[in-house]
């Protein structure tokens, strides 16, 4: 029971196949009382009732911050405070650089961005009160290689900033014992990238991977439930792949 007695918020964690419910799951066998936040509030009680008694489903746009801000006050209310962050929310939009228009670039930006930086923002007021706690942000392989299958150079980007912003937090943080860290998965088998992949492309891609498989949403929570735990208590500014040696660097 590695998170027993914590509160984890975890953003973008209704998906029925996604790495956040994955890791709500996991986070909850261990002890832990989980806010799931979702844009599909129906979606998210839901996840959270899957969770068993005593979890919190909450509509949470990421890239608002009255949102963010209010979110983070409902699980305060219902929990007393918040141990761990999960900054898990994201899309991804499958175009190549001259396809990219103003508003597709500030959408993906947004999201995979900005939305880590609003939610970071309204938790770690709570996080610096009760003396620490674990932020743990989503980027991607794909802001390491330059590109992935299902990102366009916006995702990367994105993703690319996510590595930035986390780690000028976790040194602007740490001396309030708030430690943040990165995971940078490889090709994950999720609702988003499932249902793309033909047998023929997975066999290609899997040529590519040294473990000989696709990623699966576990693996990911796995890792986030280490950042999140106190087995990693002297980590920080840290990026951990998740890719099956997709990228070895």
């Amino acid at each position: 029971m590695l998170l027993q007695g914590k509160t984890a918020v975890i953003s973008g964690a209704a998906s029925r196949r996604g790495i956040g419910l994955a890791t709500a799951k996991l986070f909850a066998a261990h002890g832990a009382r989980v806010a799931i936040l979702d844009l599909d509030l129906s979606a998210a009680h839901g996840a959270a009732a899957s969770l068993g008694e005593g979890h919190l489903g909450l509509r949470c746009d990421v890239t608002d911050a009255e949102a963010c801000n209010s979110s983070a006050a409902k699980v305060v209310e219902s929990f007393g405070g918040i141990d761990i962050l999960i900054n898990n929310a994201g899309i991804t939009e499958p175009v190549k650089t001259l396809g990219i228009d103003a508003k597709s670039w500030q959408r993906i930006i947004d999201v995979n961005l900005k939305g880590v930086l609003l939610l970071s923002q309204a938790v770690i007021p709570t996080m610096q009160r009760r003396g620490g706690g674990s932020i743990a942000c989503m980027s991607s392989v794909s802001a390491q290689r330059g590109g992935g299958i299902f990102g366009g150079p916006h995702y990367s980007a994105a993703k690319a900033g996510v590595l930035g912003l986390a780690k000028a937090m976790a040194r602007e943080f740490g001396p309030d014992g708030i430690r943040v860290n990165c995971v940078t998965p490889g090709l994950v088998e999720t609702d988003i990238t499932g249902d793309k992949l033909t047998p023929a492309m997975k066999a290609d891609i899997i040529k590519g991977i040294p473990l000989g498989r696709l990623g699966a949403a576990t693996d990911v929570a796995n890792i986030y439930l280490f950042l999140a735990s106190d087995l990693s208590a002297y980590v920080t500014g840290a990026v951990i792949d998740v890719n099956g040696g997709m990228l070895i660097h």
